[in-house]
């Protein structure tokens, strides 16, 4: 059996493969509201084969958003329109289920990406963003405000809430997203927390927020499997680093972190990113030598053997297939039939035309044509 295709424990939830699908913001809800696409664009991936799938980045209050059409988990209404979307996908498949949980800050108030993506005025569905300190993203965007005490506790518990709503919605597992250049990488990088007080700093203050956050999640949903994506690196010189995400890694890891999700970049448009095959995945690595804590690596792994190797190698224990799980949504199946290996497939497609022995739970008998 092919490493990528045996079973991994995160803590009390057990995977059949080590394929993740990682979050991709669709950019489709109303009002925070899931519609729709989100019932066909996860019901599609569900059928894929993979080990998890990951729901989109979803903000945990509206100034969190990244654009006005991200979803939401800060209302009953963001509640009830996301909870159609799980349950069809529990209908008809078994793949377990994790959503991110996440908050724009300075990086929010955004148009779509095919329209540009550029930040969006306040009286054309934008809104006043949020920030450690009040730098803009770029020098011609508005300037974020900067969050006070009181604004802390309030997406503190925002956080919470969300993760609530997640455990009754039914998902397995909750990613906390301090990723890309968002509101809690922001606490995390000197680039963008100039703060004087106790969460800017030394690294150990702006550690603080993030870890106050992760902390309350793993309280409130303590029968849930919780993990955390970072961006090992700012990839600009003075920002956020390597060193400083093995600290927070195992600081992460005394607080109860079941798997760290390991990418780069995000926070900054200087950013410099020597991007190839694999480049992300030696971070990774060393956040997994140094702390044992379960990772997930992601970034320009496209081909099976390629994957297989990262496992096989004990480089990571998951990858995450993003972008070309979008170009073809059939990835593992292609990976599996690759190594020699079976995935689960509804029986709706068992009459297709895979390798014989691709599908683990076909049955022999069929006698209908297609």
């Amino acid at each position: 059996m092919p490493h990528l295709f045996t079973p991994y424990a995160l803590s009390n939830l057990t995977l059949p493969n080590r394929l993740v699908i990682p979050p991709m913001c669709q950019y489709s809800a109303q009002e925070g509201n899931a519609t729709d696409w989100h019932v066909i664009h996860y019901g599609n991936l569900s059928h894929s084969g993979a080990g998890l799938l990951i729901v989109e980045a979803t903000a945990v209050e509206p100034v969190g958003r990244i654009s006005p059409f991200d979803i939401g988990l800060w209302s009953e209404a963001n509640e009830a329109a996301l909870r159609p979307v799980v349950a069809s996908v529990r209908r008809y498949s078994s793949m377990p289920l994790a959503i991110q949980l996440g908050h724009a800050g300075r990086k929010g108030s955004c148009a779509v990406p095919w329209d540009g993506g550029k930040q969006v005025a306040e009286d054309q569905l934008g809104w006043q963003t949020v920030a450690p300190s009040a730098i803009p993203y770029k020098p011609e965007e508005r300037a974020p405000q900067a969050l006070d005490a009181a604004g802390l506790a309030r997406i503190r518990a925002a956080f919470v809430s969300a993760a609530q709503r997640a455990e009754r919605l039914g998902f397995d597992a909750i990613e906390v997203h301090a990723a890309h250049g968002y509101l809690l990488h922001q606490f995390l990088s000197p680039i963008t927390n100039q703060r004087t007080d106790e969460y800017g700093g030394a690294l150990e203050n702006r550690l603080r927020f993030p870890l106050e956050v992760f902390a309350a999640v793993r309280a409130a949903v303590p029968q849930r499997v919780v993990g955390i994506r970072i961006s090992a690196t700012d990839w600009v010189e003075g920002g956020w680093d390597l060193e400083q995400s093995v600290a927070l890694a195992q600081a992460l890891k005394a607080r109860g972190c079941d798997f760290i999700h390991v990418s780069s970049g995000g926070l900054a448009p200087q950013q410099r990113i020597p991007v190839r095959p694999g480049y992300q995945v030696p971070f990774g690595e060393r956040i997994r030598r140094e702390t044992g804590l379960p990772t997930i690596t992601v970034g320009m792994i496209d081909q099976p053997e390629q994957a297989e190797a990262i496992v096989a190698e004990g480089r990571a224990d998951l990858v995450a297939i993003g972008r070309p799980m979008l170009y073809d949504p059939r990835w593992p199946w292609r990976a599996a039939a690759a190594l020699g290996a079976q995935v689960e497939a509804p029986p709706q497609y068992w009459r297709g035309t895979a390798p014989a022995g691709l599908f683990s739970t076909t049955k022999p008998g069929q006698r209908f044509q297609p």
